[in-house]
């Protein structure tokens, strides 16, 4: 097997999967109407903003009573609401003081394009946000169990109280606390308090129940995140190349031992659907290399739902919920609720220190115990030489050191191979169609002259985890968005002036001309063997440039090993006649 029919054989898997997500963006069925299911008040439509008219879904005994969220009917006017400002050293979120929802948030240190002379600075990047298209918030409340509980509750649609609009974090300040306060005409007082600290991006919440009331509060606390489905792209090609399309887009929650995911297309389907306790946990909702995430306190058991609201709308949204265990306020007593929200980047190896398994956001799929570990050794070499460019290529270098033994073996077989191409012509012609013939005839060639043919084909399968799991490290980490080498300004997106694409096919072109087309091959095949170039010119030209930077430098390496070891075998031979 050839260095050729090993690109041919990357591409083609490559092209594969790429070409059927795109597919499945473009033409994939929209998933059927969801029925927004109540453990206790049987079926009801869902408003919009995320609230039950019924129970809420999934509510269990371990969730006490089935606690009810008012719908919209039990809204004040939109008017009266306001936007709170909170602005720290990494984040710039907006507050709505319906519910004390987090309704925007900006990453001031991670920009939505790279910095340049032209734009200094670009706009940070937005994770949540109350644009319908771009719907992303998350919400926070308190439900009542009581059956004579008001329609005016302490939930995501209460109307609270901030004493101001806008709140910063001062320098020389490590944290900051935003109260907002809900009293009803019973007495009773709640306390949503939001504790932003010094370059963090979690957010501690709490919620405090002052029972100034002549009868006890019983009910639960509750979390739940809601998004729409990210705009498509306009066209398969945008599809095809761009990876926050190709990435995973859904919500994701761990269960203590195990982390799952679900994408939106599924979230209508009965056997995908969440609805369990689990202990331990978080929910969150995914974006490539960034994540929202509910954390309830460790110990705790909650009730994890997800549901489709607005299934027919044009902008659907869906829901991931948490429902916490019963809570009961004496009259005269208080009582505090606590849970934290991670609004942030993907950053390895920070995020399992703010909660067990968030690591697991950043999903490497099947290849994580190939990926985890050169990603670490990437950034060792970042550490070194403080430029993703140059890390790249050292962990090229790396990787071709230790697979030296491997690819030489593959090289050694594929000149030893062409050199019996006439020959093995020569055998083709004398047998013509009588295959089995020029089978045996090929095999006794073989064993004569010690080539085994499959010799190429060892290394190439025992590498294939390896390039897979460094092309998903290159995919997906965060480090190389807006990342600068030399000319291009961001290694996660193409290469501007296409340089590297050019590069690849020329050392495509260099393999070509050590690997002439072997003698009786099929003629598509042979047609196809001299377009590569082309192709992957092309397929490059799209794709994220510290991929085309790995491939490139990889190339390079691996024409000037095979150029010298073909050498080398040419010389061996030219010297037998001699030593006879």
């Amino acid at each position: 097997m050839n260095q050729t029919r090993t690109f041919l054989m990357f591409a083609l898997l490559a092209v594969a999967y790429l070409l059927f997500l795109a597919w499945e963006k473009d033409y994939a069925p929209n998933p059927p109407p969801a029925v927004a299911a109540s453990a206790a008040a049987g079926t009801a439509a869902t408003p919009a903003d995320g609230s039950v008219p019924g129970a809420i879904p999934g509510a269990t005994a371990s969730a006490a009573a089935t606690p009810a969220i008012a719908g919209d009917s039990g809204r004040a006017a939109p008017a009266t609401a306001q936007l709170v400002t909170v602005t720290t050293d990494v984040l710039k979120l907006a507050v709505d003081t319906r519910g004390g929802s987090l309704v925007h948030a900006d990453l001031l240190a991670y920009p939505q394009a790279p910095r340049t002379h032209k734009a200094p600075n670009p706009p940070p990047t937005v994770l949540l946000s109350s644009d319908d298209a771009h719907y992303a918030v998350a919400q926070n409340g308190l439900v009542s169990s009581s059956d004579s509980a008001s329609a005016d509750q302490p939930n995501h649609l209460a109307l609270f109280h901030a004493e101001k609009t806008a709140y910063t974090l001062a320098d020389g300040q490590d944290e900051l606390k935003v109260d907002l306060t809900w009293q009803d005409a019973a007495g009773l007082k709640v306390t949503k308090t939001y504790t932003f600290k010094r370059g963090s991006y979690v957010i501690g919440v709490s919620q405090r129940i002052d029972n100034g009331g002549a009868t006890a509060w019983q009910g639960n606390a509750y979390q739940q995140l809601l998004r729409v489905e990210p705009p498509k792209a306009g066209s398969w090609l945008k599809n095809y190349t761009d990876p926050e399309t190709r990435s995973f887009q859904g919500a994701a929650w761990y269960t203590g031992e195990k982390f799952e995911k679900l994408p939106f297309k599924n979230f209508a389907e009965p056997k995908d659907r969440l609805d369990a306790d689990i202990k331990g946990g978080w929910a969150a909702m995914l974006k490539l290399y960034f994540v929202t995430a509910w954390i309830p306190p460790a110990g705790q058991t909650e009730h994890y739902v997800t549901q489709t609201l607005n299934p027919d709308s044009a902008h659907p949204r869906y829901l991931i919920r948490t429902v916490g265990p019963a809570l009961s306020v004496a009259p005269g007593q208080s009582l505090t609720s606590q849970s934290r929200l991670y609004v942030g980047p993907n950053v390895q190896g920070t995020l399992d220190a703010i909660a067990p398994g968030l690591d697991l956001t950043i999903d490497y799929g099947m290849f994580k115990i190939i990926a985890v570990p050169m990603h670490w050794v990437l950034s060792q070499f970042h550490a070194i030489t403080k430029n993703w460019g140059v890390a790249i290529i050292l962990l090229v270098l790396l990787i071709k050191g230790l697979s030296w033994k491997l690819t030489a073996m593959q090289y050694r077989s594929s000149a030893r191979m062409r050199k019996l191409q006439p020959r093995v012509q020569a055998l083709k012609e004398r047998y013509g169609d009588d295959k089995q013939k020029m089978q045996m005839a090929m095999m006794e060639l073989y064993k004569k002259e010690k080539v085994n043919p499959m010799g190429g084909c060892l290394p190439v399968l025992i590498t294939l985890p390896v390039f897979y799991g460094l092309f998903f490290v290159l995919e997906y980490s965060l480090e190389l968005r807006h990342a600068p080498f030399l000319w291009i300004p961001d290694l996660s997106a193409p290469d501007p002036f296409y340089i590297l694409p050019v590069i690849y096919a020329l050392v495509m072109l260099g393999t070509q001309w050590l690997n002439p087309v072997a003698a009786g091959m099929d003629p598509t095949q042979a047609k196809m063997m001299k377009v590569m170039p082309l192709l992957f010119t092309v397929m490059f030209a799209f794709f994220p440039a510290g991929l085309c930077l790995y491939y490139a430098v990889n190339g390079i390496v691996g024409l000037g090993q095979q150029w010298w070891i073909t050498h080398h075998v040419d010389r061996e031979d030219a010297a037998k006649p001699q030593a006879a």
